[in-house]
């Protein structure tokens, strides 16, 4: 999930790797533990600026006789492609590719083979199924959240649940989309004079690369995809746990799936009733109040640059990031410090709250009291996905990619567009100020090449098992009140609260982590109401 400010919801394992907090699941790393797959096309259908829409929810899935050969396949399990970068110890893990239709409208035309990785359960005598994860995005890989922490589910959960990961349409392992080469992402990621045409550069980059499967990498493909892959796995519910982006992944999946539907956790929750440019206004605001908690603790602190006073501690910063759009801060590398790429570095370490505070504090003070711009930078290189070598990872383009494939191409215009920007200068004034319109269009769908039928609906779940949300009180990332708002709008569902800063709860809360484990486990629904703290 690229782009080039820093408004985006982060995976929540890329945001806990990059702050040494969390997990889930993608990492920064360039490669994948499973071998790249392809797309096999057999008379693969022309791609079209008006492609075929995705069809009105409807009785899918293994009922559907021109699905049947993809339910009926058998994944070949093998050990997975090894990446120099990982060092963890990934010899347990298993990697297959799942053959899915390219096009669920027309199966037989094209297919499309998602990386996926399993951890098998500890004591197969007492396994209940399989785990599926999503890190979040979109655009984290769901077999890297498994790779690059194979021991994070280790316990009772590890013992009874083979834990799976997968790689969305678009993602890592599966046909990643990487529009525009490293030194043409260096310049559009730092530049703080993006023009008219910026984000017609990436549109016209993906469209020249990927035309064929940009119309369909959207989230509700992928929920089919998940639910093949539930099925050739062999479990006849659908057990998942899926963070930040993976709560709307795990939306769809219920909506569509619902008879499918087991025991399913969404944690980080966003509302597929919500459209992307108020969406972001709100996450806007919420970057806002954690930059606002961040400098009323940095004050208290010795080392705190920023002053004593939190209201002009919080403008002292904002104001000095803004001016590096005229004074650029040099590094070691040679490579300049701009304002988007400080507000990036910035911005990535409210993901990992309370723990991360202290590295940002440190960071802020090397730039601006010694003028080096050096670990600002390497923060928000680890958000963009860049290595040290300056490559970026394989699918830095599927957050654009699915946000518009997924309907994100209505834009307000006009009065609509000035209430909008009103609207975003009163609720996240400081944030915003540096690039409004890039804030209101995260990503920029509207010279996106291919329209997709989905809009902004409310979701209701019909499965008569309840979901379990957690929403995190100081999230800043994915708010409280859509963790609230999701379960109103599902019915049959619960919230359970984390009290803290940062993104997602289960990572973060072992109280959080036990409850959701105790529903995964036994089905026991975490009692309406409680409020778990932060570890």
């Amino acid at each position: 999930m690229i782009t080039r400010t820093p408004r985006r919801v982060l995976p929540a394992a890329v945001a806990a790797l990059a702050t040494a907090a969390l997990l889930a699941g993608c990492t920064s790393g360039s490669g994948t533990t499973a071998a790249p797959a392809t797309t096999t096309t057999a008379a693969a259908p022309a791609p079209s600026a008006t492609p075929t829409p995705t069809p009105t929810v409807k009785p899918t899935g293994a009922n559907d006789p021109a699905l049947k050969a993809f339910y009926g396949q058998q994944l070949t399990w093998g050990p997975c492609k090894k990446d120099p970068e990982n060092e963890e110890d990934t010899s347990a893990l298993q990697c297959a590719t799942l053959k899915v239709p390219l096009d669920y409208t027309a199966p037989a035309t094209a297919t499309l083979d998602v990386a996926v990785v399993r951890n098998a359960a500890t004591k197969p005598d007492q396994k209940i199924g399989s785990l599926l994860l999503n890190p979040g995005g979109p655009g984290g890989s769901g077999v890297e959240m498994v790779a690059y922490d194979p021991k994070r589910f280790d316990g009772p959960l590890h013992d009874r649940y083979d834990i799976v990961g997968f790689d969305p349409r678009g993602t890592a392992g599966t046909s990643p989309l990487n529009c525009l080469d490293d030194q043409a992402r260096d310049g559009w990621l730092n530049t703080d004079q993006a023009g008219a045409d910026h984000g017609k550069q990436l549109a016209d980059a993906c469209q020249a690369k990927y035309a064929q499967i940009l119309p369909f990498v959207s989230t509700r493909n992928s929920a089919r995809d998940m639910d093949v892959l539930r099925a050739v796995l062999g479990d006849q519910k659908l057990s998942y746990l899926g963070l930040s982006y993976g709560t709307y992944l795990g939306s769809l999946y219920a909506e569509e799936f619902p008879d499918k539907v087991g025991r399913v956790v969404l944690d980080g929750a966003t509302s597929a009733s919500t459209s992307l440019v108020q969406h972001n206004i709100e996450q806007q605001a919420g970057f806002e109040r954690a930059l606002k908690a961040f400098a009323a603790d940095c004050v208290t602190k010795a080392a705190c640059s920023l002053g004593k006073d939190p209201e002009q501690a919080t403008q002292k910063l904002a104001t000095f990031l803004d001016g590096l759009k005229d004074k650029p801060l040099k590094t070691e590398s040679g490579r300049a410090l701009t304002s988007s790429i400080a507000w990036t570095g910035v911005i990535s370490r409210l993901y990992g709250g309370e723990k991360a505070w202290e590295g940002l504090r440190n960071s802020i003070g090397w730039a601006m009291v010694r003028g080096k711009g050096d670990y600002l930078l390497d923060l928000a290189d680890a958000y963009n996905g860049r290595d040290k070598d300056g490559h970026y990872r394989p699918s830095a383009d599927a957050y654009t990619a699915i946000h518009c494939a997924d309907g994100a191409t209505d834009a307000p215009a006009g009065e609509q567009l000035q209430a909008a920007l009103t609207d975003l200068a009163a609720k996240a004034p400081l944030i915003s100020k540096h690039d409004p319109q890039s804030a209101l269009f995260d990503p920029d769908c509207r010279i996106w090449p291919f329209r997709a039928t989905e809009k902004p609906h409310v979701i209701k779940s019909a499965a008569a098992n309840p979901i379990v949300v957690v929403g995190t009180t100081g999230d800043p990332a994915t708010p409280y009140a859509w963790a609230e708002k999701l379960t109103a709008e599902l019915g049959n569902a619960v919230l359970l609260s984390r009290d803290g800063e940062g993104h997602t709860g289960y990572g973060a809360s072992k109280c959080v982590r036990a409850s959701v484990d105790t529903f995964l486990l036994d089905g026991t629904v975490p009692a309406a109401g409680i409020h778990c703290p932060t570890d």
